[in-house]
């Protein structure tokens, strides 16, 4: 396997210089509006093991004040456009609102990955114009053996795809050691959900049905997987040399 040289955050990407992200280990969490419990559980688990990480902000919560006390953390923005997309303005009557509505929550925040992973060209201005510099909406599935990289798109914006994510590993029915995706050359960017790291998810069908009491985390941890899920994959990876 490939020699690691730790854990970075998202911004400290840099195109042109290598040694920025060449054989580093990114790891992001998209909250997606997770119980305050669920949060702080997963926080937890990366606490322990002092790396750095990149969380993606969905909603406004207190425990953000405990991700800004870490220096190795570093706050996004996990913009929903869904609404619009379907006809309805209660979260902004237009991305430029869903946006700024997210930025006063996280004014430092100057990187983004969407809910659904939606973007366009017109989005990719705003989110620039909005002064933000690292856009992570891109999904290149590490099974595809290519060996992806950032680059920097026509407006300076800088593009980091990231590899794997903890419910499209379920969704490809996929097994094994994380060590796998780490000996893959290449950027290295690992998304995750606190509520799949909660459930430790391996099946998103047994996902679908608690959906019902994912605000209602002493029910929840009740159905925690024993065994292999997304909650083991994010320790093993974190036991990666740092």
């Amino acid at each position: 396997m490939k020699t690691q040289t730790g854990f970075r955050a998202i911004s400290s990407v840099k195109v042109e210089d290598t040694a920025t992200w060449q054989d580093s280990i990114f790891l992001t969490f998209d909250i997606d509006w997770a119980h305050d419990s669920v949060l702080n559980d997963t926080i937890d688990l990366v606490e322990a093991s002092d790396v750095a990480a990149t969380w993606f902000v969905t909603h406004d919560t207190p425990v953000l004040d405990r991700l800004r006390a870490n220096p190795k953390f570093e706050l996004g923005i996990h913009p929903n456009f869904n609404f619009l997309l379907e006809g309805n303005h209660r979260n902004g009557r237009n991305a430029r609102e869903v946006i700024e509505s997210l930025l006063a929550i996280v004014p430092e925040a100057t990187c983004v990955r969407s809910h659904s992973m939606t973007q366009s060209s017109r989005l990719i201005e705003m989110f620039k114009t909005a002064g933000l510099t690292h856009d992570c909406n891109q999904f290149i599935p590490a099974q595809t053996g290519i060996a992806i990289r950032p680059w920097k798109l026509w407006n300076d914006l800088i593009g980091v795809p990231y590899y794997w994510e903890d419910d499209v590993h379920c969704m490809y029915g996929l097994h094994g050691r994380m060590s796998a995706f780490l000996a893959l050359s290449g950027l290295k960017v690992f998304a995750f959900h606190p509520i799949h790291v909660f459930l430790n998810t391996e099946s998103l069908s047994r996902y679908e049905s608690l959906r019902h009491l994912d605000q209602d985390p002493k029910k929840l941890i009740k159905h925690r997987k024993k065994g292999i899920g997304t909650r083991n994959r994010l320790i093993d990876l974190m036991k990666t040399p740092n």
